[in-house]
Order: C-alpha cells, then structure tokens, then sequence
C-alpha cells in the first residue's frame, strides 16, 4: 500500500506509492555494474559499523558490486585514513564470506596535504594497493590531491601510476574523478584540456600491458565519456561516474554502452536493478520505464555543490530503515538543506526508491518537524540578540 504526506510549499499531499520492486534481483548480466556505498554514523559522528555493513548487504541483494571506501564513503571529507583500512578490512571480510564482488580505493591519503616528491607520493599508493590486495578486495586506484599539488607534466602521472601498477596482482580499476566532485582536482592527468589529459591515460593504459581493466569516469559530461569510451582498447571497460546522464550510457548505442561505478545507485538501487533485469532480457522500454524517473532524483542528490551528494544517499538510506539515525561523519548531513532534502523526498516517491512508504512517510514527518523546530529555535535567537543588542544600545544612549 502507498502512503501520502503534506509536504511544505505544496498543494494537496504528496502521494508515495508502493514501488512494485522484487526484495532483491541477481547481477546483470549485460553491464557490469557497481553501486559506492556510504557510510551511516551515529549522532555522535563515530561509524555505525552494523548499518554500515548492512547496507553493503542491501547492495549486494540486489546484485551491484559494491565500490569501497571511495569519495561516496566520504574519503576526504570525514572518513579518515584509519577508518578507510577498517571500512575496507570489514567490508572485504564480508564480500568473501558471501562470495560477492568489491572493489575497494587505494589512494594517497594517509599523506599530509600539500605537496611530496613523487617517489613519496608512489610509496603512499603501493602501500594502500598492497593492504587493498591484502584484504582480498580488487582495487581502483583513486585520484590523488597529493598527487594533482605535486605532478607538472603529464610524465609525472605516468612515472606514479606506472610504480604502481607494477605492485598489481589482478587488473585494476583507474579513477578519474572531476573537479566537480574535488577542486583540488583541477588539472589531473597534467593538463586541464580534457582531450590532452585523455590522452595520458590511454597511453598509460597501453603501457599497462593488460593491468588496467576499466576507467571509472566522473566528469558530469556524455559527450567526453563517449569519446574516452571509443578510444579505449579492447577488452577495457568504461565504467560511468556521471550522475546525470548514466541512464542513456548504461543503455548505449550503436557503438557501445558504458558499464557502471555510481554513487546514485547507493540511491536508487532497486529501480536501478530492475531496470537492468530488463535491459538483460532484451526489454528496453522496460529499462527506460524504471530507469527514467530516478534520472531527476539523481540530479537532486548531486545538484551543485556535487561534493554534497553523499548527504542525499545517506538521506534516502534513513528513509528506507537501512541506518536508525539521519547522521554523517563530521556533521554532513546539514550541508544540504530541509528545501534541498523536500526535492529529493518528492523526486524518490516519484522514481520508486522508497520501498517502504509508511515507514518513508514517518521518517519524513519527524524530520520536517525537527526542521521547523530547529527554524523556530533560530529565529528565537536571533530575535532574543536582536532585543538584546536594542536594549543594549538604547541603555548606552541614554547613558551617553
């Protein structure tokens, strides 16, 4: 049964239907496909390690591959060094013991930020690569802030990354995330001219000798995804990252599809694995029917700043009972606003991703007034300070 909802600034309640989802789908068959998972916390900022877990577990239910320890998870932003190692080291250890596939980041952060001699910023990835590896997770080797402060040439990346993949046991996964979603990342691959900075990585693909087998792309433009994707070899995968446009990439053309590594499918799992169940069998419009309508949720969740996402995922996770607490490392979840979190709530019910509508509803009900309360307590400070500061002014008068 659905459920409905007065939500503030509309006419009329907001209906959420029953999505009609199956409790979980097998992996595709046609797309190889990855979901980046968050990390849920607790009101105090520490890691919720259960619901962390679990939600790991609703991934892999409805057949993604889960993509560990990764911007998603709020590498960078909240999640330091050492919790990556353990995030990795409990999610690998449960990814083995249900036989189910992970991917896992290795970067550079356990390094100060600024900049570092490439032999130094080398050590830092094979030494993430190694524990990666160790921990009997594939690896995608992320882009690197100490790497974009310290490299000049295009030769620098070359000379980092090639150390590293040497330390490769299977093929890896490259990163290239966008400025969009990190400034710091301005220029990477040694030249803001994205063709140029192709360029370099195809080159290092090919001097790679077979262990790169996918670039994970996350620039938010179709026309340059499709152009990488024409010019990569064969045999290596172009996985999405873009969050706008990933319906008609994942779909694909007469020259090929994009395979998938998405943050927004932490978001929109079950349309999204019912809509590639359909792609399997052949049924477009039933691909382009459950994918379509999370489309606009998607640019909700990462509508500038795109850094910000990680606060919708956890958003729509608190909503379907995937974690108790609406929570984030380092307080997050208020980088977007109650207005920002109505659009995502409203475009959810509208695409299918909440998958239980009275639960849905409820939590919705309690945020919304949790928000006015915290409005109201705002302005009453404000007020209080401004009668203050009247008073103040009006009795400094009088005594002048």
């Amino acid at each position: 049964m659905g459920a409905r909802i007065a939500l503030p600034g509309r006419v009329g309640l907001t209906e959420v239907p029953a999505p009609g989802w199956l409790p979980g789908y097998p992996p595709p068959a046609a797309r190889s496909v990855y979901a980046a998972a968050h990390v849920a916390a607790r009101p105090d900022g520490s890691i919720d390690w259960d619901a962390t877990i679990a939600f790991r577990e609703h991934l892999w239910r409805y057949g993604f591959g889960v993509a560990e320890a990764m911007d998603t998870a709020q590498r960078g932003t909240g999640l330091r060094y050492e919790q990556a190692r353990e995030l990795i080291a409990r999610s690998a250890a449960r990814a083995i013991e249900l036989g189910m596939p992970i991917v896992s980041g290795a970067g550079t952060d356990q390094l100060p930020p600024g900049r570092h001699a490439l032999a130094t910023i080398a050590g830092a990835y094979a030494q993430q690569l190694r524990y990666v590896q160790e921990q009997g997770s594939d690896v995608i080797i992320m882009a690197s802030r100490a790497l974009a402060a310290s490299a000049r040439p295009a030769a620098d990346y070359l000379e980092v990354y090639e150390q590293v993949l040497t330390l490769a046991h299977r093929p890896v996964l490259l990163h290239w995330l966008g400025e969009a979603f990190d400034p710091a990342l301005r220029g990477y691959w040694g030249s803001e001219d994205i063709t140029a900075a192709a360029d370099t990585v195809i080159e290092l693909i090919e001097r790679a000798g077979g262990l790169v087998r996918g670039v994970k792309l996350s620039v938010l433009d179709k026309d340059i995804e499709l152009a990488m994707r024409r010019r990569l070899p064969p045999g290596v995968r172009l996985y999405t990252g873009d969050d706008y446009h990933y319906a008609e990439l994942i779909r694909g053309d007469a020259h090929g599809h994009s395979d998938a590594l998405l943050g927004a499918f932490a978001a929109i799992t079950a349309p999204a694995a019912a809509a590639l169940r359909a792609l399997d069998a052949g049924d477009v419009a039933g691909y382009d029917a459950a994918m379509g309508p999370t489309v606009a949720l998607s640019r909700q969740i990462f509508a500038p700043p795109a850094y910000d996402y990680k606060a919708g995922v956890a958003f729509l996770a608190w909503l379907n009972g995937l974690q108790p607490h609406f929570a984030m490392l380092d307080g997050l979840q208020s980088r977007r606003s109650p207005e920002h979190l109505i659009c995502v709530f409203e475009l959810a019910a509208r695409a299918g991703a909440l998958l239980d509508p009275d639960l849905a509803v409820g939590r919705m009900t309690s945020y919304l007034a949790e928000s006015a309360q915290a409005v109201s307590d705002s302005a009453g400070t404000a007020v209080s300070n401004s009668a203050g500061s009247a008073v103040s002014n009006s009795a400094g008068t009088a005594t002048a």
